[in-house]
């Protein structure tokens, strides 16, 4: 079989695995790296390389970074002069103009961290962490213009349990995406794989989360709350706010109470962590990032903060 040539689309550390996995076998040549460019990061504003980007680099491979693909002449001008046998986007982040989309030989193949045709949009993996999913998985289909809606290829399932967290799920994704990608492209390269239409009727879609989303309701049952929490994890972390400081939130057990208790009133104070009353149920805080300090335990902050049982925390911004 002849080398398999694609443009690879992708920023966010997810997609390294797959990109170097694909650079790294002889049956693939990566011609050329869509990524987004890099903005000034942190407090020194910095202008600062996604570690993909620095992969290319160093294995040689031409990187193109338009502000809008599909506003960028000069960009589309290269890919078209590449014209690879396929496109493959991953967390890209951009929308494909049916032009773009007719530059590859056969397809523009997507990788989307879900089970299509549940969760379709851009915020999958924060979706069925919310929503208490005990399974989920990964997509490779082929991209269209209607938003995740196009042919499915093959896919990857993955079990959750209440431990499951953002981070974790997205390393297992990660992890699982450069085997389901080459297959992929091997079989439509070879005409093994036979892609097969969604069906619609079972379509669901992500929401773009906004600044209030993150903030802990504890008038939610504890499960919600712990939820979310995961959900949130090492991404716009979850956080409630206590004596006017923000506290992140990054792990949590529901714990069952039948106790007569107040909404956000805490309940107990330990090693274990801090114990707060919701509506049904409670959670067990057990690790946590103050406002401007590092991750510590629950217990921890708690000796710096001087928070004790009886004390209510709010269950809106202050």
């Amino acid at each position: 079989m002849n080398k398999i040539s694609l443009v690879f689309f992708a920023t966010p550390d997810i997609a390294l695995n797959s990109f170097l996995s694909l650079v790294n076998d002889s049956d693939f040549e990566v011609k050329a790296l869509v990524t987004r460019a890099p903005k000034p990061a942190n407090r020194g504003k910095k202008i600062k390389n996604s570690k993909i980007k620095e992969q290319a680099v160093l294995h040689n491979i031409p990187v193109i970074e338009p502000v809008k693909l599909s506003c960028d002449e000069n960009a589309i001008s290269l890919l078209e002069k590449i014209s690879p046998d396929f496109f493959v986007t991953f967390a890209y982040g951009q929308i494909l103009t049916e032009k773009i989309l007719n530059i590859p030989k056969y397809e523009t193949i997507n990788l989307h961290a879900s089970l299509l045709p549940k969760y379709r949009g851009a915020n999958p993996i924060c979706e069925c962490l919310l929503n208490g999913d005990k399974k989920t998985g990964i997509t490779t289909m082929i991209t269209v213009l209607e938003l995740d809606a196009g042919d499915i290829c093959l896919t990857k399932e993955i079990d959750l349990d209440s431990d499951t967290n953002y981070e974790t799920l997205a390393e297992k994704i990660s992890a699982f995406s450069p085997n389901l990608i080459k297959e992929t492209l091997k079989g439509l390269y070879s005409g093994t794989i036979k892609p097969y239409e969604q069906n619609d009727a079972f379509a669901t879609f992500t929401k773009k989360m906004k600044k209030e989303d993150k903030f802990l309701n504890f008038s939610c049952p504890a499960e919600t709350v712990h939820n979310k929490i995961r959900a949130f994890c090492g991404v716009n972390t979850a956080h409630f706010v206590f004596k006017g400081k923000l506290i992140k939130v990054l792990k949590s057990t529901p714990v069952e109470c039948s106790q007569s208790k107040t909404i956000g009133e805490v309940l107990s104070v330990d090693k274990k962590g801090v114990l707060i009353a919701c509506s049904k149920n409670a959670i067990l805080v057990k690790s946590v990032k103050p406002e401007g300090k590092n991750t510590m335990s629950a217990y921890d902050w708690s000796l710096g903060s001087k928070i004790k049982k009886g004390d209510i925390i709010c269950t809106q911004e202050e």
